[in-house]
């Protein structure tokens, strides 16, 4: 990918660039919706993501690009209004810009500035916070700054919460910061404080993405925040990762259906982070599995971010002799589905749940054997 990075800047630009950053995807493990309501995530940053490459300028022009596609948007350098259409990816770049003033920091003048991805759309493999991360570290080195690794995370989050104007946790920029090769990343959102897990060489990572996603994703994913924020008020809490599954169920009498539907889910996942932590730690992939699956029940059933797509897929890993469980990755609503199996899961076991699913929905998901990988760094 960096090759290629290297070649188009050429090509657009007239010159190779003087800095490069790559930020990794992620998979979202465990830890469903549980990072905004302050709780804890495990997440594996993954072999593919976001190279940027960036050449300072000497006017005060901002000039984006992505891809192969050969268009370039100008920006005058200080210009922070949010763009739409075609043009609207730039608001992740955009936004990074506009969120180190925040953290103190100076923003470079004019640049010249390429992204490349191999992550797959919409496969719910975070390809926002690599854009974000990536990013930031590029403008800090064209600045010829210093930032710890938590700051960085941060000031991605910042860009994609008050900027892009997505509510999400710290999960996926943590992961896409922190992210180190045979570990997954173990998320305090309270902090967030961020700590590694070693995988057992045994579990093996694939994602199949359904291309599929529903049309109002962004607004079901706020409206899910919403009613988290609303079931922490009915519970009298400031988020809630400060009540007990016990405390949930006690209150159930109280609180409005959905409400209470969304906090068992959020507490009952923050223990599932838990547990998954302690069968890690002894080995014990088969209990890592049921709680994989039981986490997309509760998606499925209590905070109602699944699809038939996603259920079908979790259905059939979760009955395959070799794998030990499966989930939906990332924020739902469509997306991707991550199953964790044993080595001897082939890649025509793969395609044999890909085939089933083809002649239920009529086309098959896409299928990626993933491995983990590092976190964001300068190439």
């Amino acid at each position: 990918m960096k090759e290629a990075l290297l070649a188009q800047f050429q090509r657009l630009y007239g010159a190779a660039p003087e800095f490069v950053a790559r930020a990794p995807g992620r998979i979202e493990f465990i830890g469903n919706h549980t990072d905004y309501n302050g709780g804890t995530v495990l997440g594996a940053a993954i072999d593919r993501g976001v190279w940027v490459g960036l050449r300072r300028r000497d006017d005060r022009e901002w000039r984006f690009a992505s891809g192969d596609s050969g268009r370039v948007v100008t920006v005058a350098a200080g210009a922070f209004a949010r763009l739409a259409g075609a043009a609207s990816w730039v608001n992740y770049p955009l936004g990074v810009l506009a969120a180190l003033r925040e953290f103190s920091l100076s923003v470079p003048g004019g640049f010249d500035y390429l992204a490349m991805s191999d992550l797959p759309a919409g496969a719910g493999l975070s390809s926002s916070a690599a854009i974000e991360l990536s990013s930031a570290l590029a403008y800090l080195a064209a600045t010829g700054q210093a930032a710890a690794r938590e700051t960085v995370v941060r000031i991605g989050r910042h860009a994609e919460n008050h900027f892009v104007g997505v509510p999400c946790g710290i999960l996926d920029q943590g992961v896409s910061g922190f992210g180190r090769r045979g570990h997954l990343v173990f998320i305090d959102c309270r902090g967030p404080s961020f700590a590694t897990v070693p995988v057992p060489a045994a579990a093996v990572f694939w994602v199949f993405n359904t291309h599929t996603k529903h049309a109002l994703v962004e607004g079901l994913y706020a409206a899910r925040h919403r009613e988290c924020m609303e079931a922490a008020r009915e519970l009298g809490v400031p988020a809630l990762a400060e009540v007990s599954p016990a405390a949930v169920a006690a209150a159930a009498g109280r609180m409005s259906a959905t409400s209470h539907r969304r906090a068992r889910h959020v507490v009952d996942e923050i223990a599932r982070v838990e547990a998954v932590r302690a069968a890690l730690a002894h080995g014990d992939l088969r209990a890592v599995g049921a709680a994989l699956t039981a986490s997309h029940r509760s998606s499925q059933h209590l905070f109602e971010n699944s699809t038939p797509e996603l259920d079908f897929l979790v259905d059939r890993l979760a009955g395959h002799p070799r794998a030990f469980g499966a989930r939906l990755t990332g924020g739902g609503f469509g997306g991707a589905v991550l199953a964790m199996t044993e080595s001897a899961f082939a890649e025509a076991d793969a395609r044999d749940v890909a085939a089933a699913y083809a002649e239920r929905f009529g086309a098959a998901p896409a299928v990626l054997r993933l491995t983990t990988a590092d976190g964001a760094s300068l190439a």
